[in-house]
């Protein structure tokens, strides 16, 4: 009985959670499309710093990951095709596998570790701080002058580390075609262009603005609700990298079984 009840009550804490995700977006969307019309002008240099700061200081992180999981996911594929004498087809299935599927997913689960996690501590400190009533004491709204830069770097960043993350895993996958299957990259970029459609590139790329846009929703929204001292930003910085990664598997479970039919 303890058990429903605990779970029950996770289930509605994290659904007030979601609400109040879906309520600062929609405040992000006002101060990024109607506040410059009333001359609330976007920060673009602390836009720029966030960028770096959570885009490019990632992509060493997202070349293991996608490379070394682009090295196993061609070994495994090839001895599975083994079996069907088609191991030819590994590149197809490396190709559209990691744009579509994998490398959107492994760079946002990376980058709800990187950037989330960041956010919902530094939001979380100012919070604890008091810096945010501070801001707001200065006629500073908070959600415009910190939260609409850091979450359209991350919005604009992970589908660009997304990118580079396709390129390491193909390249991962093309060291296992080249070492033990004897294919040239001429012979392994045919495979893929026979194999892959333009709606493979868009579909990885809609997803990975939309992952990029739950890390930084779910991070900033943790940051904002933070209590409790110390011990509150700790367990915000955890329920932001768990939130975000149950949100992003759930988004794309959605969003493949509702693109299949398209």
């Amino acid at each position: 009985m303890r058990s429903i009840v605990a779970l029950g009550r996770s289930g509605l804490e994290m659904f007030w959670f979601v609400l109040g995700c879906c309520r600062l977006f929609v405040d992000f969307l006002y101060w990024l499309f109607i506040g410059p019309i009333r001359g609330f002008k976007l920060r673009f240099g602390e836009i720029a710093r966030q960028s770096v700061r959570m885009g490019v200081n990632s992509v060493p992180i997202v070349f293991l990951v996608n490379f070394f999981v682009g090295v196993t996911l061609a070994v495994t594929v090839a001895d599975i095709l083994k079996i069907f004498g088609a191991v030819d087809y590994t590149a197809s299935v490396m190709g559209v596998g990691f744009w579509r599927e994998l490398s959107p997913l492994l760079t946002a689960i990376i980058m709800s570790g990187f950037a989330g996690a960041s956010l919902a501590a530094e939001i979380g400190t100012m919070k604890v701080g008091e810096e945010l009533m501070a801001l707001e004491a200065s006629a500073l709204n908070p959600i415009r002058f910190l939260c609409v830069p850091r979450l359209l770097a991350v919005m604009v960043m992970v589908p660009v580390v997304t990118l580079f993350g396709n390129v390491f895993g193909i390249y991962g996958g093309y060291l296992v075609y080249y070492g033990l299957l004897d294919l040239s990259w001429a012979q392994v970029y045919d495979k893929m262009l026979d194999a892959m459609k333009v709606k493979d590139v868009w579909v990885g790329g809609m997803k990975s603005v939309i992952f990029g846009t739950i890390v930084g929703i779910v991070g900033l929204g943790q940051g904002m609700r933070v209590s409790g001292g110390a011990e509150g930003v700790g367990r915000a910085t955890t329920n932001a990298v768990v939130y975000s990664i149950i949100l992003i598997i759930v988004a794309d479970c959605i969003l493949t079984v509702a693109l299949y039919f398209f």
